[in-house]
This record gives C-alpha cells, structure tokens and sequence, in this order.
C-alpha cells in the first residue's frame, strides 16, 4: 500500500520559516502530481501548492512569494519551503500524490497531516 508521510510542521513566530517534507513509499510506478494542502480553522482544504512531473508549479494566491514547492532529489519526496510566515497560515498542513501504483488507473493518495502553529 502506498503511504505518504509529512514532517516539519511545529510552531513558529510570525515572520518565520518552515520547511515541510513529503515522503511516498510503496510500490509506486509514477507519480503525476505532487501538492501540498491545508486546513485551517473549520475551512475546508485548500490548495497551498502543487508541482507536476515536469516541474510546472501552482500557488494559492494567499502564499505566493512566501511558498515554495520543490522536489526532490529523490523522485518520491516533495519539500514546502514556508517564509514570511502569518498567522492565519496556522492549520493541518497535508501531502498529496496523485500516482499509478501497480494498479491500471491513477488514485489520490494523502498524507496524516502535519500541524503549522504560527504565534504573533
């Protein structure tokens, strides 16, 4: 079965940074799609930032110029440098993969969710 697991979520003051780190394990064949989301606060799950196979990035509009999404040397790992940070960025902070993993057909796969704490 395929896992992703997050790391480096912890709390940080206003202004600071994180870097957040995914890793996807299994029998995976490809991967499509690598992203970032979170959840704060009741809302519902937002993007934060997602990254194709051949590296063309997407940012919500809240973390642009402060986010950046990057994979890494390994094929399965996606890391989320997070600068300038806010504190309405605070919420659960969740890997996403979207990958072929022995099966015919592509499946979504999350993360546990890692927790962002950002104090004024």
């Amino acid at each position: 079965q395929v896992q992703l697991v997050e790391s480096g979520g912890g709390l940080v003051q206003a202004g600071g940074s994180l870097r957040l780190s995914c890793a996807a394990s299994g029998n995976i064949l490809s991967i499509n799609v690598l992203a970032w989301y979170r959840q704060t606060l009741g809302k519902q799950r937002d993007l934060v930032a997602r990254i194709t196979n051949n590296d063309n990035t997407n940012y919500g509009d809240s973390v642009k110029g402060r986010f950046t999404i990057s994979r890494g040397n390994a094929k399965n790992t996606v890391y989320l440098q997070m600068d300038s940070l806010r504190p309405e960025d605070t919420g659960v902070y969740y890997c996403y993969a979207n990958l072929r993993s022995g099966y015919l057909l592509s499946n979504n796969y999350w993360g546990q969710g890692t927790l962002v704490t950002v104090s004024s």
